[in-house]
């Protein structure tokens, strides 16, 4: 494990740091769990007490070798492990996999706010997140008189398939009948392996019937799109596996190359406010579903392969037509690297606040144990060269300070005077690492908040008056 582990910092973190330091930060997390112990590192050797006892001591590999230091890192880390677990009754008590999570965690304190350790099972529903969920594409909920309805049925699921909809009454799963009194044994009744069958007896307004569905893989619902008036809305929710063959698939619904133009969107709102990100392939996709050829993002870190240059190959799938990117304090990650690319290519208008600005891209590394090590490799860049981490990316038009201050920024955009255009152009040219003082300074000129309505309202007007959109796309 610490092998593993070890070797995986010292070969990949964004930040080089030396073995002995590696071996101090964690063997620090015994501490933690026992607070009579001390690690210590002196002249390159790794010292372990209780008191004024010296339990053991291992020489740390040195700093120029990093490449062939992670073996002798562990094993020295192991045998101090295996003699703070002689004497201490309460690591006895905690057990092996806490001491391990312990260290990691006082280790990644001294690295990054993002690199962690997952536990086998935390590390598998990370990976059910990553990919979907087992389901049948349904949701129940209690309907009038103690009847089981069915919510929602997701698009491509099993139930859709089945014909089901929502507002069906649900009288018995797998034979047993059910009561909207205990939703929660019904929802169990449902779960079950990939693969395996349900039966379940419905009733639609007169009419009785059964189906019988497959348990899939089902994608987690993160797209959500409306067409309102003459404005295709969609919300991302956070950028799971199928997320870009959803917007690509909301884009092609609403912009057919069959019928008359008239029925096309007048433009495009893409939410993203709330949007916590996900996986960085699907945020490339997702921008470049509104791109023509060109880089989305890059990134850039220590190891040779971290390095790297993300081109949009959909073609704008929107057609040109005014889009909206609507942000707020807590879009990070995925999110942020689909605004900055379509604010720095001049695709989009941004409108909220400022974001959460996490910009550090982590390497899955799967553990011996089951459980897996997110280590932070490199950081992400927009296509015009500026680092996402701790900067965010700020919007063309501010909602954070509020109606009044909306509309002196429409009043200047309508003089001819991009109100966020200076902020914009320092944001440009910043380069990491970028000075606390300059990302104070400029995250200040438009706070992050959440998203408020004014955001969709200042939306819809960016879209139906074309000379305040041109206006107020940064060039």
């Amino acid at each position: 494990m610490l092998t593993v582990a070890l070797g995986a910092v010292l070969e990949r973190h964004i930040e080089r740091a030396a073995p002995g330091d590696l071996g101090l930060w964690t063997l620090r997390g015994l501490e933690v769990l026992e607070p009579a112990l001390k690690g210590e590192l002196r002249s390159g050797t790794l010292l372990l007490s209780a008191g004024d006892r010296l339990l053991a001591a291992r020489p740390m590999p040195p700093a120029t070798a990093p490449d062939a230091a992670a073996q002798p890192l562990a094993v020295g880390l192991a045998a101090l492990y295996a003699a703070a677990w002689e004497v201490s009754p309460l690591l006895r008590r905690a057990g092996p996999e806490r001491m391990l999570r312990s260290g990691f965690e006082e280790l990644f304190n001294h690295l990054d706010p993002y690199s962690r350790y997952l536990t086998p099972e935390e590390a598998e529903a990370a990976r059910g997140r990553r990919v979907g969920q087992v389901g049948l594409g349904l949701r129940l909920a209690a309907g009038r008189g103690g009847e089981v309805i069915l919510a929602t049925v997701g698009p491509g699921g099993p139930a859709v398939e089945a014909g089901l909809r929502p507002g069906d009454r649900v009288l018995a799963i797998d034979g047993q009948p059910i009561s909207a009194d205990d939703l929660a044994t019904a929802a169990l009744l449902l779960e079950g392996p990939a693969g395996t069958e349900v039966a379940i007896r419905l009733q639609r307004g007169r009419r009785r019937f059964q189906v019988r569905l497959l348990r899939s893989l089902l994608p987690p619902e993160t797209v959500h799109a409306e067409r309102q008036e003459d404005i295709l809305w969609i919300r991302l929710q956070n950028f799971s596996t199928a997320t870009d063959r959803l917007v690509t698939s909301a884009l092609a619904d609403g912009f057919r190359p069959e019928g008359p133009r008239a029925n096309r969107p007048r433009g495009v709102v893409l939410d993203l406010r709330g949007n916590r990100g996900g996986l960085l392939g699907q945020a490339v996709a997702v921008a470049g579903a509104f791109l023509e050829e060109g880089i989305v993002a890059q990134t850039a870190g220590r190891h040779p392969d971290a390095a790297r240059i993300y081109r949009a190959t959909l073609g704008d799938r929107a057609e040109g037509a005014p889009l909206v990117v609507l942000v707020d304090g807590r879009t990070a990650s995925a999110a942020e690297i689909v605004a900055a690319a379509l604010a720095d290519r001049g695709r989009g208008v941004v409108v909220g606040s400022a974001t959460t600005g996490k910009g550090l891209v982590q390497v899955v590394v799967p553990l011996p144990n089951g459980g897996e090590l997110l280590v932070t490799w490199s950081r992400v860049l927009a296509p015009r060269g500026w680092p996402l981490q701790d900067l965010g990316v700020l919007p063309a038009l501010c909602t954070s300070l509020g109606a009044e201050a909306v509309a002196g920024e429409l009043a200047r955009l309508r003089a001819g005077n991009p109100p966020m255009a200076a902020a914009l152009a320092r944001q440009r040219a910043a380069r990491a690492p970028v000075p606390a003082s300059e990302l104070a300074a400029l995250r200040d000129t438009c706070p992050p908040a959440e998203g408020r309505p004014l955001d969709a309202t200042l939306a819809r007007q960016l879209i139906q008056e074309s000379d305040l959109y041109e206006a107020a796309l940064a060039r």
